[in-house]
């Protein structure tokens, strides 16, 4: 869209320009998709039709002693010959803890990999899939496209509602030495068949909860406004917003609300095909150097960032557009009230959801340091994310947000 042609009304009615056109794709739906309670229950039936007999389980040890791993196994019995468990999954996975599951892996030969878990144990299941049918190390695949060989079948169980890793292609592996995070995307690496079980995300704490789901928000929004946002990508962004918007806050209140972590789980995996389609932004690439320099978590550090980058990005008059429509899609703000009150209204919102979940108030009050802003806003220009936020974003770009966001949130 051009935005010496957008404008509105006399009434405050936004219009779309008259030489507004839609971007072009290519879409073609790589993972099927089962939603239900107690859907974990088919998972030996789905191995099955893929002619499996030897399946490596991808997890971490909180969900072994959840009883998860539990679960699938006897989900699995009588389906398959032999299931073997790695269980060392670690958050923020690392290319150390990929090669821990790639020598399990190489011992045990299987068919299929099942990764269950939150986006940590999906991702590394997925870089083991790298490197244990393409051979080399995890650092060969950053980037797009460069896995010649074909990939093992994998099945995803995400037990949180936060990464939609389950619907994506991408491994996100950080170097074990410099902490950075590395973006390994392969059609071949998404997964068959993601596994959409309420049931699982019941004995999320509550600070997962929390965090996992103000990073499927910032999915959304962030999805939604990208430089290659498209007809299809808006169809996901919107709906998962709907979805993740309103219940988020009811899963906080009550977390045994099975309807509503439904809905968070379906509003995650959409996000997470949002993200296949159009990429993400800003705040992504700014939440990455916070991860590596001062550990946060990653839905923390995005979550912060993430009301700033809307304001950041609103400057653009089409974005400004495309957030007052993400709005409207829950009800948050109407565009016919106005452009600029329905951006004030999306991080009204956003603020107030990151204070439901518990957020620090600031990076300040996460711990971070400012000396170390200007490293970080040098990290974050060069993010591969950055690439595709609406707005051209750079070092002193992110070093104002930085700025910004140490203070306290208002």
């Amino acid at each position: 869209m051009s935005a010496s042609t957008a404008s509105t009304s006399s009434a405050g009615n936004a219009r779309l320009p008259a030489d507004w056109h839609l971007a072009s794709f290519d879409a073609a739906p790589r993972t099927r998709l089962v939603f239900a309670r107690g859907a974990v229950g088919r998972l030996g039936a789905l191995v099955s039709e893929l002619a499996a007999s030897r399946v490596l389980l991808v997890t971490d040890p909180g969900l072994v002693q959840a009883g998860h791993a539990e679960r699938v196994t006897a989900a699995l019995s009588g389906q398959v010959k032999e299931v073997v468990i790695f269980d060392r999954v670690r958050e923020n996975p690392d290319t150390q803890c990929v090669d821990e599951c790639v020598a399990v892996a190489r011992d045990f030969r299987p068919d299929v990999l099942v990764g269950l878990g939150g986006g940590s144990s999906l991702d590394t299941a997925k870089g083991c899939n790298f490197i244990h049918t393409n051979g080399g190390r995890i650092q060969d695949y950053w980037g797009v496209g460069k896995a010649s060989q074909p990939m093992l079948p994998f099945i995803a169980i995400p037990t949180t509602a936060g990464t939609g890793s389950e619907c994506q292609s991408a491994a996100l592996i950080a170097d074990a030495s410099s902490h950075m995070k590395m973006a390994c995307l392969d059609p071949k690496a998404t997964a068959r068949v993601a596994i959409l079980d309420p049931e699982l995300t019941v004995s999320m704490p509550p600070k997962v909860t929390a965090y996992t789901g103000i990073d499927a928000i910032a999915h959304a929004v962030e999805t939604a406004v990208t430089s290659k946002r498209n007809a299809i990508s808006l169809m996901y962004s919107h709906e998962a917003f709907k979805l993740l918007a309103p219940n988020l806050p009811r899963v906080l209140k009550d977390p045994g609300d099975l309807a509503a972590r439904g809905r968070m789980l379906l509003g995650s995996a959409l996000a997470g095909m949002a993200i296949e389609h159009s990429m993400l932004g800003a705040s992504h690439s700014a939440a990455n150097p916070l991860t590596a320099h001062f550990n946060l978590i990653h839905g923390l550090a995005v979550g912060l960032m993430l009301p700033h980058v809307v304001r950041y990005n609103a400057a653009d008059p089409d974005v400004r557009l495309a957030y007052a429509e993400l709005a409207s899609a829950p009800e948050i703000a109407c565009v016919s009230e106005g452009l600029d009150h329905a951006v004030n209204a999306l991080v009204s919102y956003l603020n107030q959801l990151l204070d439901e979940c518990g957020l620090p108030r600031s990076l300040a009050d996460a711990g971070v340091q400012p000396d170390l802003i200007p490293v970080m806003a040098s990290e974050a220009e060069k993010q591969w994310t950055a690439t595709f936020n609406p707005r051209l974003v750079t070092a002193p770009d992110f070093e104002a947000l930085y700025r910004a966001a140490m203070l306290p949130r208002g």
